[in-house]
Formats: structure tokens, C-alpha cells, sequence
């Protein structure tokens, strides 16, 4: 049952989302919250996360079915049965998250909250995913919204850092996602999902990976002067460094096994820059340069 619910509810990137809107609290001066605000911070983007992930699914039943990858998700075998029941389900878990978040917060987080769902379930999956080779690019605000929810918990009048670091998500999602589609264009194809690599095929897409990761590595460099010390840069700097590494060589062997380690570059780059940012606040906080 537990590995049902972190399938369903992809409690995975949930759990990394919500990592993403405490750094946004952590990089914010302003109002002070207990642990346990913080823990329910964390939980309430968890729970949005997870009411898109869950529509997500729900949603796409029929491109699931035709992917290898994910075939034997639960509402694709039939474990779970594909009702109305589950979307007032998954409508419940939103508003429950996003009103509390409202009650113990503000009006600001509990938008971004709600926001960082809609991108996701509404714009990604319904709008974009099959029309468009944007897709994920426009998606990637879902996890832009999360810091900013963060972010906006300490002060609704967002700082810069708050701003790049949604910047850097951003950026982030793109290349991390495409990556995985080149090593999946096979199950895209089948599905007629116009993921970048389908369109533009793997050799032009690495270029467009790395370029894109150029961006993002500058951008991730960024918050260091608004504030963000030298524990930060040597985070960022290494992550962002090792990712553009992992990127040039997929321009050149555009292959599944080096798509497959530049995603999971991107992986360790972005959890290098979140690691950064919470050693960072601790040791060095506000520190400017």
C-alpha cells in the first residue's frame, strides 16, 4: 500500500518540491516560524504536490498505457479504480492544503501553493502536454510557485533571492526533463507526446539541453550577490559545474545511458543548490560579498 500511495501520489518529486519552498523560507528575511510551521509548511506543498501528481495520472491513463515506463502505474492496471471518487479526492487534498495554508500563513502562500498545483495538473498536463514542445517548459513554473509559496510564509513581498531561486527552477526543469526524454524518446513517440526530443530529435535537443543548462548555472550563481555566502557558491559552483559537464558530453554521445546520467546530473546539481542554500542561512547568513 505504501508504495501504491508514493506511486499514485508521486510523493518522490513531492517530497523534493517541498525541499524547494523551505529553501525559499530559508533565503527570506522576515517573519520567524516555529519548527512544527516549518514542518507544516513542508507538508502543505507536499499535499499540493501530491493532488497534481495524482491528477497527473488520473489524467493521462490512456498516454501511461502506451509507455513502458509507466504501464504498470495504478489506474493504468486497474489496482485503482478510475472514478469520479478519486478527483473529489484529489480537489479535497488541494483545498485542504491550500486554505490552511491561507489560515496559518497568508493569502500570498496559499496562492503560490495553489498556483504551483494548477501550472502542474491544469497548464502541463491538460493544455500543454500533447499540443505543444513547451510543454515542460511552462511546466517548470510549478516548482517556481513552490519557493515562492516558501518564500512568501516569512514575507509576502518577495526578495530577490526568493526570485532567482525560482529563476533557477525554472530553468531547471527543462534540461532535467528532456533528458529523461531522450533516453525514453521511444515511449514519447508511441504516445505522440511532442516532448523536445521527439520533435527536434536527440542530437539538436543535447544542444538545446546545454545551452539551456549554460543559463542555468549562471542564474544559480546569482543569489550569491543579493546575499548568499561562500558555503552557497562552493554548492552551486560544484553542482552547476559537474551538470554542464555531464551536458557536453551528451552533445556528443546523445545516447540513453549518457541521457540517463545527465539526468540524474541534474539531479545532484539541484540538490547541491538546496543543500547550499540551508547550510548557508545557518553559517553564513546573510553574509554579503
Amino acid at each position: 500500500m505504501l508504495s501504491l500511495l508514493v506511486n499514485v501520489f508521486k510523493l518522490r518529486i513531492g517530497l523534493l518540491i517541498a525541499l524547494t519552498a523551505l529553501a525559499g523560507f530559508a533565503v527570506t528575511p522576515g517573519r520567524d516560524l516555529a519548527s512544527w510551521q516549518i514542518a507544516v509548511l513542508g507538508l502543505l506543498v507536499l499535499m499540493s504536490s501530491a493532488s497534481a501528481g495524482a491528477f497527473n495520472q488520473y489524467a493521462e491513463r490512456d498516454l501511461d498505457a502506451n509507455m513502458k515506463r509507466t504501464r504498470n502505474r495504478p489506474f493504468v492496471t486497474g489496482e485503482l479504480n478510475h472514478n469520479s471518487t478519486w478527483l473529489w479526492g484529489i480537489a479535497g487534498l488541494l483545498v485542504f492544503a491550500v486554505t490552511t495554508a491561507a489560515w496559518l500563513f497568508n493569502a500570498a502562500t496559499a496562492f503560490y501553493i495553489f498556483m504551483g498545483a494548477f501550472v502542474y495538473a491544469v497548464i502541463y498536463t491538460v493544455w500543454l502536454k500533447r499540443r505543444s514542445v513547451l510543454n515542460i517548459v511552462i511546466g517548470g513554473l510549478a516548482g517556481s510557485f513552490a519557493v515562492l509559496g516558501g518564500a512568501a510564509a516569512a514575507d509576502p513581498n518577495l526578495g530577490p533571492v526568493a526570485i532567482l531561486l525560482a529563476v533557477v527552477l525554472f530553468l531547471w526543469t527543462p534540461p532535467h526533463f528532456w533528458s529523461l526524454a531522450i533516453a525514453l524518446h521511444k515511449d514519447y513517440a508511441a504516445a505522440r507526446v511532442p516532448m523536445l526530443p521527439v520533435v527536434v530529435g536527440d542530437a539538436a535537443a543535447a544542444k538545446i539541453i546545454f545551452t539551456n543548462t549554460v543559463l542555468l548555472v549562471i542564474a544559480s550563481l546569482a543569489p550569491v550577490y543579493y546575499g548568499l555566502g561562500w558555503v552557497y557558491l562552493i554548492c552551486a559552483m560544484s553542482g552547476g559545474i559537474y551538470f554542464l559537464y555531464k551536458s557536453y558530453q551528451l552533445i556528443y554521445t546523445p545516447t540513453k545511458k549518457m541521457a540517463m546520467a545527465n539526468f540524474f546530473a541534474s539531479i545532484i546539481q539541484l540538490s547541491l543548490i538546496l543543500i547550499g542554500v540551508m547550510l548557508d542561512t545557518q553559517f553564513t547568513r546573510w553574509e554579503v560579498f
